[in-house]
């Protein structure tokens, strides 16, 4: 393998940049929605009236924690038996843990704790020893209105700490932690008496904690994100999963032109809650947005369906990559590395939306930007994950490909995967937006420059 260089560790310290900017999915949100903004995004809220025209550039929010850009080409609508929809989505929520309305429990003796709950299928051994902070949002009531804003208490706030090996010497034998008692953040050993959680999250909103009506909050591992390794070869970082496919996803939309057909980038909450809420994959976001769309394009709805069966989707969520220390756990032929290019997930049972169709349009896109592109498959006598594009395409059907990063740890507090996968990825996206893909159904396509 080549050494890893510069440009490519540049690519990766971006991303963790954008990483830690990102401590919840509403912070996530609202940093894609700035990013869109600096050039030239416009927001089209959903409860007003849209404009739309040839050549602009477009975004919505759902929730304060789901978005969808789109590009409408110069000349999509030159040819209406052509029009169609190029969609990468990703999802910005990630395994944590997240507080309850009544979040403070006292004792025993002066101790304060945090009363918190799984969000998502993390590793809960991993939140052990850690720094943690806590982000969401709040909604605060100001001059007779209630408002939302975001949260953040950006310093070790709490610690889950861990029983000492001498009062439970069996622990390397195996422990499962109770998530009821286990896994309760210390916040104070009697400093901070009761109302001490409102009364910090209504300072950090500039409010007083009678203000502060309700909020969303989760636990955040602190932990520095870095680019490691003797040659550079690692990255690691709280929420590698999803939002490195987040980052690359969006870095090749905004940088590859399209003139030919509407670009669109979505990235969806609840993903590792199922998805199955008014924000995530499987509501009727996405079919709210095309279909808005297009008829202030004034294009109809037989119109759109047939759009829809010219589109290509793909659905960006990482993948696991071979394991240093257990490799009998993979498929001996299907299983992807790190810095080995971007991964192409399938899976008999369909928890992967990937099909020869759609697996052949995104391995003829790498082949034209000479990006090198891995397959994943779980061993056949294991049950595998599932992501967001085969629920998605329940609301809006089209040809879809899942694709991922390459990654170790998934759902560990703290997460591994490659630097030069950073860049591959981002390559790869760039070359599915900046390329016209033709689609005859399922008889086959054809990739035009765009």
């Amino acid at each position: 393998m080549e050494a890893i260089d510069a440009h490519e560790v540049q690519a990766a310290q971006d991303m963790l940049r954008f990483i830690e900017g990102c401590p919840s999915m509403f912070h996530t949100t609202a940093a894609i929605a700035a990013r869109l903004e600096a050039v030239g995004f416009t927001e089209l809220p959903e409860g007003a009236s849209w404009e739309v025209e040839p050549g602009g550039s477009y975004y919505v929010t759902r929730n304060g924690s789901s978005i969808i850009a789109f590009r409408v080409g110069a000349r999509a609508l030159a040819v209406r038996d052509r029009f169609h929809f190029q969609l990468a989505a990703s999802h910005g929520d990630s395994p944590t843990f997240k507080i309850k309305s009544a979040g403070e429990l006292a004792g025993p003796a002066e101790y304060r704790r945090l009363n918190v709950e799984a969000y998502g299928g993390m590793m809960d051994y991993t939140w052990f020893d850690r720094p943690l902070g806590i982000a969401g949002r709040a909604l605060v009531e100001e001059d007779g209105a209630v408002m939302s804003h975001l949260v953040h208490l950006d310093r070790d706030i709490a610690i889950i700490p861990s029983v000492a090996i001498h009062l439970n010497r069996d622990v390397n034998g195996g422990f499962a932690p109770n998530r009821a008692g286990d896994l309760c953040p210390l916040v104070s050993a009697g400093v901070l008496g009761e109302g001490s959680l409102d009364a910090l999250v209504a300072h950090a909103v500039g409010a007083e904690p009678e203000q502060v009506l309700a909020s969303d909050l989760f636990l955040v591992n602190r932990q520095q994100a870095r680019v490691w390794g003797a040659a550079d070869e690692f990255v690691s970082s709280p929420r590698i999963d999803d939002l490195m496919c987040a980052y690359t996803s969006l870095e090749g939309f905004l940088t590859a032109a399209n003139s030919a057909c509407v670009t669109v980038y979505c990235c969806f909450d609840n993903e590792e809650v199922g998805s199955n809420t008014k924000q995530g994959a499987m509501s009727t976001f996405l079919p709210d947005v095309l279909v808005r769309l297009m008829a202030a394009l004034d294009m109809d709805e037989g119109e759109y369906r047939r759009a829809l069966s010219r589109s290509m989707l793909v659905s960006c969520d990482n993948a696991h990559a071979l394991h240093p220390n257990s490799p009998s756990l993979h498929d001996a032929q299907n299983s992807c590395v790190l810095n080995g290019g971007p991964v192409i997930k399938e899976a008999a049972n369909q928890h992967y939306c990937s099909d020869a169709f759609s697996r052949a349009v995104f391995v003829a896109l790498c082949r034209r930007a000479d990006v090198p592109f891995q397959t994943f498959a779980n061993r056949s006598d294991m049950a595998g994950g599932s992501t967001l594009g085969n629920l998605s395409n329940m609301q809006a059907s089209m040809h879809a490909v899942d694709m991922g990063c390459p990654q170790l740890a998934m759902h560990s507090s703290y997460e591994t995967a490659g630097t030069r996968d950073v860049d591959l990825t981002i390559r790869a996206m760039q070359a599915f937006f900046g390329t016209d893909i033709r689609i005859d159904g399922a008889h086959g396509f054809e990739l035009v420059s765009a």
